[in-house]
Order: C-alpha cells, then structure tokens, then sequence
C-alpha cells in the first residue's frame, strides 16, 4: 500500500477516526496493530509471517533475559535470528551466485541452488528496530515491555514500517503508553508535512525518474554529459523519494499524537562526510553508529582502530543498501572518503580557512559520484558510466529545464532554511502559500501512476 495512492487514502479514512474513537481505550494499541498488519499484507499476506516471527522472537528474547542470568546467549540468539532471517531472504541469492562463480572458476562441476524468493517489502528496517530492543534491553537502557500487543505495534507501526524511519524503543515505544493529546497544531503540521512529502515524491522524484530511468536502462546508448546529468538528477530523485517517504510517515505520525524522529536534515547541504551522514538517513546512520561503530571500538583505541571501524561500519552499511557488488563498492567509496577526510576535515584549516560553499561543493559532488554504482543495475554499466562521465563525449543531454528549475529553487529554500534569514520561511503566510502551491501542483502538472519508493527494495 503506497501512501501516494486512493487506496491509502480510504484505508486511512477508515483507520483514523477509528483511532480517534479508541484512543483513550485500551483497545487504541489493538487496533494499530491489526491497521499496521493490514497495511503490510497488503503486498502479500505471506510477508507478516516474518513480521510476526521477528517481533514474537525479540519479545520473548527480552523475556528470557530478564529470568536468565546467561543475558549474552539470549542476546546472540535473537540477533542471530534475526540477521539469518535478513541474510536468507536478501542476501542468499547474492551469496549463491557468487559460490557458485567461484566453484566455475576452480573447475568444479557443482552448483549451489540460490533461493527463489522475493525480497519482503521493508525487512530491512523492522529487523533492525525489532533488534534494537533488545540490545538496548541487554545495555539497561530500557525496561522490559510487558505487552506483546504494544511491542508488536511498535514494530509495526504502518506509517514507518516499511521504510523508516528506523525508530529505537526508548522514543517510539513509550508513546504507545499514554493516550495523545492530539490538538488542532497536531493536524495541520501533520497535513503539511504529509503534503510535502507527496510533493517531494510525486513532483519531483517521480518527475526526474521519466528522465533517469531510460537512460540507467541502457547507458552505452548515452554520451558522458548525459550520463552525468542523469547522476545528478538521481541524487536529487533518491532524496526528495527517500525524504517524501520520512516526511510523509512523520506526518501521518504527527497527525496520530506520536513524534517520529528526523530522518533527513538537508544533506546536500553537507560540509564535510562526517556531516552528510548526520544529515542523511539519521535513523540508519546513528544505529549503524550505536550497534557497530562504537561496539568495534569507536575512537577510543587509537587512529588506527577508528579509521578500521569506520571501513567496517561503512562497507556494513553498503551492504545493508542490497546484495550487489555495486552497493559494496558504494559503501567502500564513502568509507575510504570518509577515513581519508576525517583528520583534515577536523583541522583549523578545512573548519576556518575553506569557504562554506566550496566545502558544500566538493561533498556534493563526491556524494553524486558515488550515486553511479547504487544506481546502475550492475557492475558492469556501472564501469562504463564512470568511463564515459570522463572521456567521453559531450552531446545533448536533453535535460528537462522544468526539473533544473525545480531543484535550483528548492536547494535555494534549503540554503535559505540554514541562514539567518530562516524566519522568513517560517512565517505562517509563507507556509501556508508554500502548501497551497505544491497542492496545486501535485494535482495540476504531477505525473500520473503509482511509482513505489526506491527504498521498498531494500
């Protein structure tokens, strides 16, 4: 079920003025899971067989632990779980082809059977959320919850379930607790946040795909200016798709009574790597930073260590993306950005002596660079678009000027957002204009069908 589409609009209909009538009762929970599960089944039933089993296992895991003195075990056996679970479903196919070319090439006759099964919408990130409970149970971080109804909501929770933001239980779980109080400002910044989501995902990601997807489906067919034009155009496509998502989740959320976290804080906007990734994905970057990053060692045992947990944590976090040796190559490129920048990056001289914008530039266009290889469908046309970006020709890139000048106006409002003439966005007429627009807009000039969000796929 897509949040951009007739049905969500009469499945939220239905949902939430039920919600407003149950939500002081204790059948409020009850009915966010059974909506939740619903929502989620509605790509295929057979996918909450594995929601349900994640969340029964973590649950029960924390059970466990806190009537067992061996915590540890518990811990690796719902982590364990979990991630076999993630890599059978995501990752085996990957890990078979590339058995299997390996057995090729010592001449060996036989051939592993790679999994024929779909890839369940969203797994990625309810595993880690589902997780994440019970590490931080295991830290003392959190209490035990006793409701299995109100963990399994937690899971679940259908305006983030699917793609994020990956929330942690001591932000998200504890609002399932009391009643909202839901306010007239509750629902008019929920509506705006709802509308520039779909605003980012129907006007503008979904515009840009008419232009990048043709010419990624078969690059050898397109000159280098091209190919670069449409690199750049993905970098905006999968932030304002990735973005529209969070910001519509969080509105829908906020239209609720709950709080969910900022998922994107103006990345291209970025001053250093470091940044970017404060800025992008926040949800996946800090849990990468909380289960990986610091339990490695952090930055506490010297800079040899640092700079190898930061390669482990990045190349992690590209592999988290997909099973492909493009979003391994992703990751390993801002994991070497990252380790060669992060000394000179803290220095006098890049914080006080290169300018803003030049700084902004440069992680701009490296972050641009790398989107070549999580784009292109492989290896190879990943290789032969880096080639040609290069040394290849010129040519007419076609470049739709409507986009060019829908992006130059909205890193405009980014630039404008990070000044200190901010206030003037701020002010409730130019909220209110800007919202009507892009109303307008979406239901004027945005293109037609019913495009899903880049992110379902990982």
């Amino acid at each position: 079920m897509l949040f951009h589409t007739w049905v969500f609009f009469f499945f939220f209909l239905i949902v939430y003025p039920v919600y407003l009538a149950t939500k002081n009762t204790r059948f409020a929970a009850p009915w966010l899971l059974l909506a939740s599960y619903v929502f989620y089944g509605w790509w295929n039933p057979l996918y909450l067989i594995l929601i349900v089993y994640s969340t029964f296992l973590d649950f029960w895991v924390v059970q466990r632990m806190e009537k067992s003195e061996r915590k540890r075990m518990w811990l690796f056996l719902g982590v364990g779980n979990n991630l076999l679970l993630l890599g059978f479903f995501k990752y085996g196919g990957f890990v078979a082809d590339n058995l299997n070319r390996l057995l090729e090439f010592c001449s060996l006759s036989y051939r592993l059977p790679a999994p024929d099964v779909l890839l369940p919408v969203g797994i990625s990130f309810y595993t880690f959320q589902s997780m994440s409970y019970a590490i931080d149970y295991y830290r003392g971080q959190i209490p035990r919850e006793p409701s299995f109804i109100r963990f399994a909501t937690f899971v679940a929770f259908f305006p983030q379930l699917v793609a994020g933001p990956i929330e942690r239980a001591r932000n998200l779980l504890p609002q399932f607790h009391i009643t909202p109080k839901i306010c007239r400002q509750d629902i008019s910044d929920g509506l705006s946040l709802f509308i520039v989501g779909l605003f980012k995902k129907m006007a503008m990601a979904d515009y840009l795909s008419m232009y990048v997807d043709p010419i990624y489906a078969v690059p050898g067919n397109y000159s280098g200016l091209t190919l670069f034009l449409a690199t750049f155009a993905f970098g905006w496509q999968i932030y304002f798709d990735f973005s529209g998502y969070t910001d519509m989740a969080r509105g829908i959320g906020r239209m609720m009574g709950y709080r969910l976290m900022l998922n994107f804080n103006n990345p291209y906007l970025a001053t250093g790597l470091g940044d970017f990734w404060n800025r992008w994905h926040i949800s996946l970057s800090t849990w990468f930073k909380d289960y990986v990053y610091i339990p490695l060692g952090g930055n506490r045992k010297g800079a040899v260590a640092t700079y190898r947990n930061v390669l482990l944590t990045m190349l992690i976090s590209g592999l988290w993306h997909g099973a492909g040796w493009t979003f391994v190559i992703w990751g390993a490129l801002h994991a070497l950005g990252r380790v060669f920048t992060l000394r000179f990056e803290r220095s006098a001289f890049y914080r006080e002596r290169v300018p803003k914008f030049l700084k902004q530039l440069l992680i701009f266009l490296f972050v641009t660079f790398t989107w070549i290889f999580f784009r292109a469908t492989n290896l190879d046309d990943a290789l032969l678009i880096t080639r040609r970006i290069f040394t290849g020709s010129m040519g007419d890139p076609r470049f739709p000027l409507v986009a060019l000048a829908m992006i130059a106006a909205l890193w405009a409002y980014a630039f404008l957002y990070e000044s200190p003439y901010r206030f003037l966005i701020q002010l409730q007429p130019v909220r209110i204009a800007l919202v009507i627009l892009m109303t307008v807009y979406i239901a004027v000039a945005a293109p037609s069908g019913e495009q899903a969000f880049i992110y379902f796929q990982f």
